[in-house]
């Protein structure tokens, strides 16, 4: 992937697309859509021999990870989907903002059906003034642990980088590998009631590199010229595990989060939970050697089981003795909660940013595991999670449960009784979140099963408090928004208090996926002018599938470009 800058347009006409041809936007699409691009996704197995094992995985187009798209700023990408497996599939766009194409946003059951065993679906939308990496995953069940890819969208021509030009640019995919199949091991963990086995391995584009068995070939490495500096578009598509990466004896500096310009920030490492991507720069300072890129664990749970063997690449030096040993790279301990808030830290807009001041609506969520009592007959089986309870997860404590048709179709067509507009703007009760529960568990944690909605005005100024609980455990959850990036404008440890938050409103950073700390809080702001039914749920897969998400709603504007398109021809049916 050496120098992606240069081979831009090659890559856009040759290696990604059956479809090389490049034309102008059509007049009535966005103002200042520059050109198409097409791609031609297939949903195929392929056969990987990993840890001394051969499988079957699901891809695209036979590729792990699979095929890059690349666009420039306001491009307009075209993806046909053709699933040729047994398994449904749905394709969503992490981090791309939809405007007025949430038909196309792609998790299933909330925008659209899967598209199942030999159906096709065309996604279209426009990168309306975004730049910079983002990925792609399959969005359904765990089918993502293999179906991922990045997104590499430059800026417009002409336009520079806000630093000096790197020599190359290289993405680093973080991954999570499964010797068992995820689509079986995800219906054995919920069937149990208990937790998920950690992964077998870490990978960094797909390799776990000399620290697992039979893996001492299976390693990525870049090639790097003494004294130059490298862009790495780091993106972390593991499944339930978030982490820290470093380079040995090499410093990263951060200048993009989320596909969202920051000020520099320098650091020994970084931390990135799934769905998370950011730009560092690094600069082959170092004497002539093979040093280690290191991939490890942040578990800030208590309790869970995980991968403690890292997934290692190499950044080598051209010159450097082929076999030489190479410097290992330090990671933090796997709970430094302190090096993942020092990053947090770090971040800050490139310029200062228009902030919402007012707020219109102001919804107070907590995250978190659930212990539910049993209901089985069979309890052995059924109920292995703590007190011989079951695992479930929560956003105002209700479990969020999928229909059996879209929420944006049953929505848009006003189809009832699939879901409700009845989300609660905050906690049905307040205790003390961080340190305990009004009961022990599982009596009176128990969460409430519902498919709800929260309806926004178009055009209202938003505010959500996120608040991590303790329940089960406090922990660091990734939560994504579909549809937004929005402005973090604060975070700290413990229960919010709105008479000590300390917030940011000059120059916070812009992103689309919040770490909430553990055993703390997280508040974002960003104004509801995309139309449309939007997912926020952790990224953590195991939490989604215990329930740990809600969608909001946001309704048609007034003017021209406020109100959602019809739904497309070839949407998949359930």
């Amino acid at each position: 992937m050496a120098n992606l800058a240069t081979l831009f347009f090659l890559c856009l006409s040759l290696s990604m697309s059956t479809y090389p041809q490049v034309f102008h936007a059509m007049a009535h699409e966005w103002p200042g859509g520059r050109s198409t691009r097409i791609y031609d996704f297939k949903v195929q197995t392929m056969t990987v021999t990993k840890l001394c094992n051969t499988k079957e995985i699901v891809t695209i187009n036979k590729m792990f990870p699979g095929p890059v798209v690349y666009a420039q700023e306001n491009d307009r990408i075209i993806v046909k989907v053709t699933n040729e497996t047994p398994f449904n599939a749905t394709i969503h766009w992490h981090g791309v903002r939809q405007k007025l194409s949430c038909w196309f946003d792609g998790p299933s059951y909330i925008t659209q059906c899967p598209i199942q065993a030999g159906q096709t679906f065309t996604y279209e939308f426009t990168l309306v003034k975004q730049k910079g990496t983002f990925f792609w995953h399959a969005h359904v069940s765990w089918l993502r642990a293999t179906v991922y890819g990045a997104i590499v969208v430059y800026p417009k021509t002409g336009v520079p980088y806000p630093f000096k030009h790197p020599f190359e640019e290289h993405i680093v995919i973080l991954g999570e590998y499964w010797l068992r199949d995820v689509l079986q091991l995800e219906r054995q963990v919920l069937a149990s009631g208990g937790g998920s086995p950690p992964a077998d391995a870490f990978t960094i584009n797909g390799h776990p590199g000399p620290d697992y068995n039979c893996s001492s070939n299976d390693v990525y490495k870049i090639d790097v010229v003494p004294g130059k500096t490298y862009l790495l578009r780091l993106i972390n598509a593991g499944l339930n595990m978030e982490n820290f990466f470093a380079i040995a004896n090499h410093k990263l500096t951060i200048v993009e989060a989320d596909a969202e310009y920051t000020k520099p920030f320098t650091t020994d490492r970084v931390m990135l939970g799934p769905g998370q991507t950011m730009n560092v720069l690094v600069t082959a300072d170092q004497p002539i050697g093979k040093y280690s890129m290191a991939m490890g664990p942040y578990m800030s749970a208590q309790n869970v089981a995980f991968q403690n063997i890292s997934a290692i690449a190499y950044f080598q030096y051209l010159g450097a003795v082929p076999n030489s040993v190479s410097l290992p790279a330090e990671l933090p301990s796997f709970n430094d909660n302190l090096a993942v808030k020092t990053v947090m830290d770090g971040l800050r807009s490139l310029n200062p940013v228009n902030v919402p001041k007012e707020i219109d609506t102001s919804l107070f969520v907590t995250v978190g595991l659930n212990v539910n009592k049993c209901q089985s007959k069979i309890p052995q089986q059924n109920c292995q999670g703590p007190n011989n309870g079951t695992f479930a997860a929560s956003m105002n404590n209700i479990s969020f449960v999928k229909p059996t048709i879209s929420v944006l179709e049953a929505y848009y067509k006003k189809i009832g009784g699939h879901f409700t507009e009845d989300f609660p703007d905050a906690p049905l009760k307040f205790y003390d979140f961080v340190n305990g529960a009004p009961n022990n568990a599982p009596n009176n944690t128990q969460a409430i099963n519902g498919t709800r909605t929260k309806v926004l005005e178009f055009g209202s100024r938003v505010q959500l408090i996120f608040q991590d609980t303790g329940t089960f455990s406090t922990e660091n959850h990734p939560i994504h928004l579909h549809g937004y990036s929005f402005y973090v404008v604060g975070y700290g440890t413990g229960n919010f208090n709105p008479q000590t938050a300390n917030f940011n409103l000059i120059d916070p950073p812009y992103m689309n996926t919040i770490g909430v700390p553990v055993g703390g809080w997280a508040v974002i702001r960003f104004v509801a002018d995309n139309p449309g039914v939007w997912f926020m749920h952790c990224h953590l897969d195991i939490h989604q599938s215990w329930g740990l998400g809600a969608v909001l709603i946001v309704k048609n504007g007034k003017g021209e470009l406020e109100t959602l398109p019809h739904p497309p021809a070839d949407l998949p049916r359930c």
